[in-house]
């Protein structure tokens, strides 16, 4: 099995600097290889389960899109 070397995201801050900080950057990935990993169980539970492909995709967005900063600076 060939090794599939994964290329890391870069991470940017609201002035569009890049976030430097290594331990940082290992959280973020860490953080975001298990959220895809979460979605991915869920949208094959779903399908599973017979629901529609698209529909599982379209809340998944909705998910994403509800969101809410709750670090805003005041």
């Amino acid at each position: 099995m060939a090794n599939k070397r994964k290329k890391l995201q870069i991470w940017v801050k609201d002035d569009q600097s890049v976030v430097a900080c290594t331990e940082k950057i290992k959280v973020m990935t860490e953080n975001f290889d298990e959220l895809k990993q979460l979605a991915q169980d869920a949208f094959e539970d779903g399908l599973l389960m017979e629901v529609s492909d698209q529909q599982m995709r379209n809340v998944l967005h909705e998910i994403v899109d509800e969101l809410k900063n709750k670090l805003i600076k005041k």
